[in-house]
């Protein structure tokens, strides 16, 4: 997003960036940690379980 930012501010461009922060890390660097050591369980998300979860999303409007 900086560099984007950067790059239309030297081009005198205006546009949007919109950016998403989100979790405090502990969790997201133990799974980092995992992920870089190898230690990840390669799980497919299988069609009964999409369906499974798409029917527990509360409606829309």
């Amino acid at each position: 997003a900086i560099q984007e930012a950067l790059r239309c501010k030297a081009a005198g461009e205006k546009k949007t960036i919109a950016f998403n922060l989100s979790g405090h890390g502990h969790f997201d660097m133990s799974a980092y940690q995992a992920y870089l050591s190898g230690n990840l369980e390669d799980y497919e998300f299988s069609d009964a379980d999409l369906k499974a979860n798409l029917a527990n999303l509360p409606g829309a409007g």
